[in-house]
């Protein structure tokens, strides 16, 4: 999904998870207003993406510059959101700077960024199940996604609830707003278009031992974290924050998870910035 100014400077974002390329129209606003061309693709087996068997991180980023290369963009930035946000990193390991011009991941799931399943005692009680489950029973990861999968497709209201149950404070300001639930609801439900099998597999490359390591990514990468995050936990990114030659790390006191949608012109004018830089 492409959303924002179709002439302007690229960038592609990731999405989290369960969520798709719709995710890109909460960003719409904020994008149009800074000139940039925001595009959002399905990864693989979720929405409209086929299935790939043997996905590797640094397949994604080569599939990151051929979306570019297709848009006929010489230089772009990339952006990643919660699960997407380890997709992001990836690029900056595997992508040359010269091209890559802005990487930020936002509150990513980087739970395999110190070794496998590191951040589980950070983690809450269900995600470190999870992550469990999915290194050790993939059965039983499976069914927690199909499960997912039922509430987001047949259920939508229960969906939403499940939400906000979840959400800090922060969160539920965000997602007071109907139209910003609705096309979150709607982005989840779209990931599910062709079962659960994509994000299971999405999800599980991200409990393992990330094949590249962050500690020697020095290119810059913006990070951004809210200290109250319950989703992904402010104890899980901020060792990337020390770790990461490279990071500049932005942290948002009090902030959510979805500090993607509440700080979108900030992330995106600094993209934009780093982009008009290059040009």
């Amino acid at each position: 999904m492409q959303v924002g100014d179709p002439n302007g400077p690229l960038v592609i974002h990731n999405h989290g998870g369960p969520s798709s390329r719709l995710e890109a129209q909460v960003f719409a606003t904020h994008a149009l207003n800074l000139g940039l061309r925001f595009v959002c693709v399905d990864r693989p087996g979720q929405g409209k993406s086929d299935p790939q068997q043997n996905r590797t991180f640094a397949g994604w980023a080569a599939d990151l510059e051929a979306i570019a290369s297709a848009l006929e963009a010489d230089r772009f930035a990339v952006t990643g959101w919660s699960e997407g946000g380890p997709w992001a990193l990836a690029a900056a390991a595997y992508i040359d700077p010269a091209r890559l011009v802005h990487v930020s991941s936002i509150a990513p799931g980087s739970y395999g960024a110190f070794g496998t399943n590191w951040a589980a005692k950070y983690l809450s009680q269900a995600d470190a199940m999870g992550g469990f489950l999915a290194l050790h029973f993939r059965p039983g990861f499976q069914l927690m996604y199909e499960l997912i999968d039922i509430a987001a497709t047949r259920f939508p209201e229960q969906y939403k609830k499940g939400l906000l149950k979840a959400s800090c404070p922060a969160d539920l300001d965000v997602l007071a707003d109907a139209r910003v639930l609705n096309i979150m609801a709607e982005s989840g439900r779209e990931c599910f278009r062709q079962g659960a099998e994509g994000l299971v597999a999405d999800a599980r490359m991200l409990y393992q031992q990330w094949p590249f390591d962050v500690a020697a990514i020095h290119r810059p990468v913006h990070l951004w974290q809210g200290t109250a995050d319950t989703f992904v936990p402010y104890a899980v990114n901020k060792p990337l924050g020390e770790r990461m030659p490279g990071a500049m790390w932005h942290e948002v006191a009090d902030g959510g998870h979805f500090i993607a949608i509440s700080h979108a012109a900030e992330v995106l004018a600094v993209a934009g910035k780093d982009l008009a830089a290059t040009a």
